[in-house]
This record gives structure tokens, sequence and C-alpha cells, in this order.
């Protein structure tokens, strides 16, 4: 495949549904990014992704359970910067997944 074929099948523009679906990471990435720079920094570390799930639930990931514990306390600091990203939403969770990385097992 060339270059040029590969660059428009991953062009957010496109309306296919792979288009849908870069646009979807890269408003989930922008969004974690937004969430961090509001937490205080010794904590913006710990958060790995968010998603929005429904309308009014705003779903952190974090790689551990001590990280978790540690982002819950800032439950009112995240829903008020998603709000000021635009995203209106009225409950956090915060689930663990393992992250390796090292990219190994």
């Amino acid at each position: 495949m060339t270059a040029k074929k590969l660059a428009n099948l991953l062009n957010a523009n496109e309306n296919g549904d792979l288009g849908k679906l870069v646009r979807r990471a890269r408003d989930m990435g922008e969004l974690t990014a937004a969430l961090a720079r509001a937490l205080p920094e010794e904590l913006a570390g710990g958060l790995v992704a968010a998603n929005i799930r429904g309308n009014s639930e705003l779903v952190l990931i974090c790689p551990s359970s001590a990280w978790a514990s540690r982002l819950r306390f800032e439950e009112t600091t995240l829903l008020k910067a998603a709000k000021t990203h635009g995203i209106s939403v009225d409950k956090v969770s915060v689930r663990v997944a393992r992250v390796d990385y090292n990219g190994g097992e």
C-alpha cells in the first residue's frame, strides 16, 4: 500500500468508520490531556486515559489501585475540568488497567 493511500485511509475527515475511530481516539487523547493538566502535577502521571460513557459518566483509566484511590479524591477537579473542556458529566468512575510501559509482558 502506498503512503498516499494509507494517509487517505487514516484521514479523520473521511466519513467512513475508520475516520470516526480516528476522530474518537483523538478526542479521547485531548480529553485525557486536558484532565491531566487540571490535576496536581504529582497526580497527572497516574491518568492513563479518559473516556465518556453514556453522556454523563467520565471514566478514568489508571495503572494501579493506589492511583485509583488518589484520582477518586480529585472528582470535583476532574468534573470541572471536563466541563471546561466542553463536556458535561455528573459522575466519575475510575478503572484500573495494568499498563506495561516497557512494551513487554
